[in-house]
């Protein structure tokens, strides 16, 4: 069996009547990247305050490693939340060196974590002269002081310009690669669909989906098709079982299919009903239209 890192059994918080986090329920697996996937105010930051003990839940419960969490099981995480705080007038390394003196790491893992994001070279630029995106791989570099078990994540790609945006999506795939555990928040479909194992989608505090990130990515098909007699199309479309739903725009169909569903199949059946397709082009049931579909009906 998978060691099981995290286990959260109904959280509930409410900040008077709102209710931000409703009855969430999920579990992380060792060496798992676990993406929590919401828009702003969906109740990802809150339910990452409940598990850290920044905030008290009012309802449910949570474990770490098996355990009630505590200082003793905190200390086996690596937190980055909204954003990496460091002070503006030191350099890399003495803004490290503090952090290591308040974990009880060595000042040795300094050097490790930051030649592993990249940062060894600048050790001894002051904090201000950084980019943004050499602040967010310096604020991992912190989470990773002391060999964390679990790496947490909240919106590490916020405000980057698409080269941070690729270096830090770069450096998560290479922790995740060497067998870390992450629990990554983010609101950036495109960056969980391209780092995460698994996911819960949340929306208003209420968890949509969960599960591994490709059944919810390969789930369904999106068909494209058209011929020339679109209403005699569109009847015959009405009796083939595999298709969910038809919408049109101009002269093009587009097909919600079932996941068995084959296109030589329907354009044998087509032609036996003496239709002959001139346009048929199969897209992938991507992310973000997986999670507009979700949202638009909670």
């Amino acid at each position: 069996m998978s060691e099981i890192i995290l286990s959260a059994e109904g959280l509930l918080k409410r900040f008077g009547s709102l209710i931000a986090v409703n009855n969430l329920s999920f579990q992380i697996e060792k060496g798992s990247v676990f993406g929590l996937l919401g828009p702003n105010g969906s109740g990802k930051s809150t339910t990452l305050g409940m598990l850290l003990s920044v905030l008290n839940p009012d309802g449910g419960t949570f474990k770490w490693f098996g355990e009630n969490g505590g200082s003793d099981q905190r200390k086996k995480i690596g937190t980055m939340l909204e954003g990496p705080n460091f002070y503006s007038y030191l350099s890399a390394y003495n803004n490290l060196r503090i952090n290591a003196t308040i974990k009880e790491v060595p000042n040795s893992e300094i050097e490790r974590v930051l030649k592993k994001v990249g940062l060894w070279e600048r050790r001894n630029s002051r904090y201000r002269t950084f980019s943004t995106g050499m602040k967010q791989r310096l604020g991992i570099a912190n989470a990773l002081l002391g060999n964390p078990q679990l790496l947490i994540l909240d919106e590490p790609t916020n405000g980057l310009d698409p080269q941070g945006i690729a270096e830090v999506r770069d450096l998560i795939k290479e922790e995740a690669e060497n067998g870390q555990t992450i629990l990554l928040a983010s609101h950036l479909l495109d960056e969980v669909e391209k780092v995460c194992t698994h996911l819960a989608v949340l929306q208003k505090g209420n968890m949509l989906f969960l599960g591994e990130t490709e059944v919810f990515t390969k789930g369904k098909k999106r068909i494209e098709i058209s011929a020339q007699d679109i209403p005699s199309l569109m009847a015959e479309l009405k009796n083939y079982s595999q298709i969910e739903k038809i919408t049109q725009k101009e002269n093009i169909l587009f097909l919600q299919v079932q996941p068995e569903f084959e296109t030589q199949e329907l354009n044998k059946f087509l032609f036996q009903k003496g239709i002959i397709l001139s346009h048929l082009a199969i897209e992938k049931h991507a992310l973000e239209t997986q999670f507009l579909e979700l949202t638009s009906k909670s």
